[in-house]
């Protein structure tokens, strides 16, 4: 492995976590900050709200555009990270 000088500098490299996004379509609110949704595909998945959307207590209402995080391991399930 080669390191840098003491005059070079490395660059951040961002983790790419391989997550799948999608755009969706809140159709029912459930308990506990989830909600169904609704891909272009007309696929149905289950969502919750990402950390900063909770901290900040974005609203999501039915009928809402969503942009889905969905992990390639499991497509019925994502996480909701900006509302559109």
């Amino acid at each position: 492995m080669i390191t840098p000088g003491p005059t070079e500098r490395v660059a951040p490299q961002r983790k790419d976590k391989g997550f799948i996004t999608v755009t969706a379509r809140v159709i029912e609110l459930l308990p506990g900050a989830k909600f169904r949704l609704e891909l272009d595909g007309g696929q149905l998945v289950m969502g919750h709200l990402s950390g900063k959307m909770r901290l900040h207590r974005m609203k999501i209402l039915p009928g809402d555009k969503v942009s889905l995080e969905i992990s390639p391991y499991d497509l019925t399930k994502g996480r909701i990270v900006y509302r559109l």
